[in-house]
């Protein structure tokens, strides 16, 4: 069984029918991808990995809460999820610790590219998803930090540092931008793609295998548990269909695997970043950027898919609000038409929050729960639809009595 119906919770019932498994997937919601999943930044980057947490945050974190157009805000609340996730953020904010998780996460964004390809050969799932592979290009307004990052990649074959008017040269629409840009990181292969049509299609794909059945609007309320204490199944809230055996049960339910993994004495270390995205259609008229697009310092994200370009943006602390700031989508708007005034109808574009179910270090939790019969897949962050691929081998592997495919060292609680 696998509790959840967001690109995490998809990809690990799909991994594990590949191994033969009978596979019941329980959704609280009505439909497949209402939460994280449902209009989020769209890019697949598999090299783009290195978690906020690094050595110099906390400084520029106060920079960005004076800026009303900064990429964060903070709302204190009397709660100690808040706090103890805050505390544990600042531990992770060291530069040695940070290079460790991008190590772990390069890996991991490896690994979740190709079972990916897998993926696609074996759903055969076509174009519904508006699939792109067009690289991606972080732009650097401060020639400070672009300095750093051409340091970085300098040797590498997937990566390549670029100037000012190279940029230009590979993404004409960043004309209007001229005048910001310090130049630029490019990554050949990573990818764009609509993660909610994906997991449309693959819901749809597996409604059709004999071993699979999807439960939707079927909340959970809590975990049965066996004379030994080991999870054999899940009871349903009052109204919907009682209760469901099963011989192991995984939990990546996003935000809401919080509160079951406490009912069960486990503890899962998530706190919400809430993001942003506006969706605006693509007329003849426009132009908008074939790369996929990163503004390193404002921390938005810019995707052409199919006929539409998602903005997406921000990484605010501000608890469990799902709330469509007019503010806050008025500074994207801000910053949209300063970079790309004319990619898109902003006027028709659609906005959406979302709450990111994030580690305080930036590493999902995958993996035993430490209570026999559940297994984690919990806590991608914002990188939920790039890694997804990865975590669900790897969690359809380790239910399935086989070795992980990749060291689980930094990716447990």
């Amino acid at each position: 069984m696998v509790i959840g119906g967001g690109v995490v919770g998809l990809t690990t019932a799909w991994a594990l029918l590949q191994r033969g498994h009978d596979v019941t997937l329980v959704e609280r919601e009505a439909a497949v991808a209402q939460g994280a999943s449902h209009a989020n930044g769209g890019q697949l980057s598999y090299r783009y990995v290195s978690p906020l947490a690094d050595a110099g945050v906390p400084l520029k974190a106060l920079r960005w809460l004076l800026d009303p157009d900064g990429p964060l805000r903070f709302r204190p609340e009397a709660s100690w999820a808040q706090w103890s996730w805050l505390w544990d953020f600042l531990r992770h904010c060291r530069g040695p610790v940070n290079r460790r998780t991008t190590e772990r996460l390069l890996a991991l964004g490896a690994h979740s590219q190709a079972a990916f390809a897998r993926l696609q050969a074996e759903a055969g799932l076509g174009d519904a998803m508006a699939l792109r592979a067009p690289g991606k290009l972080v732009f650097y307004r401060r020639p400070a930090e672009f300095a750093r990052a051409a340091a970085r990649v300098r040797g590498s074959a997937a990566e390549q540092a670029l100037s000012h008017d190279d940029c230009l040269a590979l993404e004409p629409a960043l004309a209007q931008a001229r005048g910001q840009l310090a130049g630029g990181i490019f990554t050949h292969g990573e990818a764009v793609a609509d993660c909610r049509a994906f997991c449309d299609s693959l819901f749809a794909r597996m409604s059709a295998h004999g071993g699979f059945r999807g439960r939707l609007a079927s909340p959970v309320r809590a975990f049965e548990r066996d004379a030994r204490g080991a999870v054999v199944g899940v009871r349903m809230v009052q109204g919907t269909q009682g209760a469901l055996t099963a011989d192991a049960v995984v939990l990546a339910a996003g935000l809401h695997s919080r509160s079951l993994a406490a009912s069960v004495g486990v503890e899962l270390p998530l706190y919400p970043l809430k993001g942003y995205s506006l969706t605006a259609p693509i007329g003849s008229q426009h132009r908008p950027p074939e790369v996929s697009v990163t503004d390193f310092e404002k921390k938005i994200l810019y995707a052409r898919i199919g006929a539409e370009l998602r903005v997406a943006a921000m990484a605010d602390l501000v608890g469990d609000d799902l709330t469509l700031d007019a503010r806050r989508l008025a500074s994207l708007r801000r910053s949209v038409d300063a970079t790309f005034p004319h990619a898109a109808d902003y006027d028709r574009a659609v906005p959406w929050a979302g709450l990111r179910p994030a580690t305080p270090g930036g590493a999902p939790i995958v993996g035993a729960s430490g209570v026999p019969g559940l297994w984690l897949n919990v806590g991608h962050g914002a990188l939920g639809f790039t890694f997804s691929f990865a975590t669900a081998d790897i969690v359809a592997a380790l239910v399935s009595g086989q070795a992980s495919p990749l060291p689980l060292d930094g990716l447990g609680r």
